[in-house]
């Protein structure tokens, strides 16, 4: 599962998605799901093992692995909001009517709260009492918020958009995360078109400071990708 990435810090030996098992390159394609669900719930799942690998570190009281798999996290969910922002909420505005811009909204604001823990996240060093409990603050409110989509918007925007129109924006969705910025950035808007170009102007500083940020290594992944089976 410990599948996609961007464009991740030199000083790794190894991209995260090189292992036999990805099925993911940035150097010439883009993964390829059946349905804008699939796309999305992977997400949602790769955010909760990225989680359950920080928790491992903080039981082991191993600091420097919490801090690299939270910046994994941080970095999946960040790509993610953006994606969902950019392709997702617009598309249940335009089929699902009122419910559906009642819903977007909803979902924007339950991003907005998430990016700024996750903002804050930035400000504490791992290992201190704060940085767990604001990183807990984060997956408590991703939860509900996860689960709402999968069992509530997306069940009620795919009949509407079709199996193939599922299928262009499962592909939209992910060529949306390989430009979105990394890191949490609250103050930036969440709608397009203004989201995308700001998105545009943070995404090369936030991999300017990504290649200086410390990301799980090449055997951390090894390892993960054990408790996955």
């Amino acid at each position: 599962m410990f599948a996609r990435a961007g464009l991740l810090p030199r000083t790794l030996a190894r991209p995260l998605y090189t292992q036999a098992s990805y099925r993911f390159s940035t150097s010439s394609r883009i993964m390829t799901h059946s349905s804008l669900t699939e796309a999305i719930k992977e997400d949602h799942q790769e955010m909760y093992e990225y989680y359950d690998e920080y928790k491992r570190a903080k039981e082991s009281a191993d600091v420097d692995s919490q801090a690299r798999w939270a910046r994994q996290l941080t970095w999946e969910v960040a790509r993610h909001a953006v994606g969902e922002e950019i392709v997702v909420y617009p598309l249940m505005e335009k089929h699902m009517g009122e419910q559906g811009k009642k819903l977007a909204d909803e979902d924007r604001d339950q991003h907005q709260h998430v990016k700024e823990l996750l903002y804050h996240l930035e400000s504490l060093t791992a290992g201190q009492p704060e940085y767990h409990q604001t990183l807990e603050k984060v997956m408590a409110h991703l939860k509900p918020h996860n689960d709402s989509e999968e069992q509530n918007d997306l069940p009620a925007l795919e009949p509407l958009i079709g199996a193939e129109g599922s299928k262009a924006a499962a592909a939209q969705f992910s060529r949306t995360k390989k430009f979105a910025p990394t890191r949490a950035h609250p103050s930036a808007p969440n709608k397009p078109p203004f989201e995308t170009l700001v998105g545009l102007l943070a995404a090369p500083l936030d991999k300017l400071l990504d290649a200086f940020a410390k990301f799980p290594t090449e055997e951390m992944k090894e390892e993960a990708e054990k408790h996955q089976h």
